[in-house]
């Protein structure tokens, strides 16, 4: 579809009005949970906001936080042992800024002490669920650390920025492959799943969405830490050499695939959530000076083939070619995935990529 008349957050702006369509906030499933589901997808939703202004969407953000919130500060249904039930705490902290209301307050009290007393593998790494002892997953990072780097700043929390950073760069030395410069989707210390190598525990395969889970992650950890802190030039370097290598995969009608280093190959294909998370973290580090402004060049195809493989249904925007949920496995396993249409990975990373892809384009004025 051809619409080069629309800017990135006239597309975002359509995919809200989409979702908000077909759901109450009450409603976005998994309904009742507080989830990373729900949390993506409303974070892409505020990113948006900040663009426009529409209150509407932050009402939007704020009705699905008090589903499940209650005027108490306790948190409904979430599952304590899994770090994908924290996740949607980072949407706490506007809602605390703009009302002022202890209670959510409270509720990120409840979340960050989970997070600091996570079960971890015996190099300190937290396991990415309490029933998948001792493995460490990239998505992990997304789910539990930029919410640890806000806490510190905003409470003066110091543990939290380090626990964040620390997550970070030990993922960063276990899984880093240094042929291709990409990550693994999981790493083992005990070497038993069954999907670890008996020697490494390293997982066989670069899955496409949670590679993009880790720039988009360490970028927003970065907007919380000190210039002087002397971390942050290793941040800043992983995020540096990640994307620099995802680049090195993009293909040629600029779209990323299900297993990145495997571009048309058998059976593998071209995945929407993971390009718009690789088109926003590259438009963010433009952004904030950590790659050069060249690199919006491949920011700029993949959002591009993101935008024409879009589909309508009426009035509806339709965002497909997203990978479903999916454990760790093999090749066979991630290219057997099947796909949705708004799902909320998917319509979530769309507007992240749509709101930096505004910014980019405004940088560039």
């Amino acid at each position: 579809m051809k619409e080069a008349r629309l800017t990135p957050l006239d597309y975002g702006r359509q995919s809200i009005e989409t979702m908000m369509r077909k759901f109450p906030a009450a409603d976005l499933p998994p309904k009742g949970r507080f989830h990373y589901h729900q949390g993506v997808f409303l974070s892409g939703v505020y990113q948006i906001y900040l663009e426009c202004g529409d209150e509407r969407y932050f009402r939007y953000v704020k009705d699905w936080v008090d589903s499940i919130i209650d005027g108490d500060g306790e948190i409904g249904r979430f599952d304590r042992g899994q770090l994908d039930d924290i996740q949607p705490g980072i949407l706490l902290y506007p809602l605390l800024e703009r009302t002022g209301e202890s209670r959510y307050r409270k509720a990120l009290d409840t979340l960050l002490p989970i997070v600091r007393d996570f079960p971890r593998n015996e190099e300190g790494g937290f396991w990415h669920k309490d029933r998948y002892p001792d493995q460490m997953w990239l998505d992990g990072l997304y789910m539990a650390g930029p919410i640890c780097a806000e806490y510190a700043h905003r409470f003066g929390q110091k543990e939290y920025l380090e626990l964040a950073i620390e997550q970070a760069l030990l993922m960063r030395e276990k899984t880093k492959d240094e042929r291709t410069g990409l990550w693994r989707h999981a790493w083992d210390c005990s070497r038993r799943a069954a999907w670890a190598d008996p020697d490494t525990g390293l997982s066989p395969e670069f899955w496409g969405r949670s590679i993009g889970w880790v720039p988009v992650a360490v970028l927003d950890e970065l907007d919380f830490v000190p210039e002087d802190h002397p971390r942050r030039p290793a941040l800043c370097e992983l995020v540096r050499e990640l994307l620099e290598a995802v680049c090195r995969y993009q293909s040629p009608e600029g779209l990323w695939y299900q297993v990145v280093d495997k571009v048309g190959q058998e059976g593998n294909w071209p995945e929407t959530s993971c390009s718009c998370l690789y088109a926003a973290a590259i438009c963010k580090a433009v952004r904030r000076g950590i790659l050069p402004r060249e690199y919006l060049q491949w920011a700029g195809r993949g959002y591009e083939a993101v935008i024409r493989s879009l589909d309508r249904e009426g009035e509806d925007l339709l965002v497909g070619g997203v990978c479903v949920g999916t454990g760790v496995g093999d090749y066979r396993h991630y290219c057997g995935r099947e796909t949705s249409v708004n799902d909320l990975h998917g319509v979530g990373a769309f507007l992240l990529m749509c709101a930096e892809a505004e910014r980019a384009g405004k940088c560039q004025e």
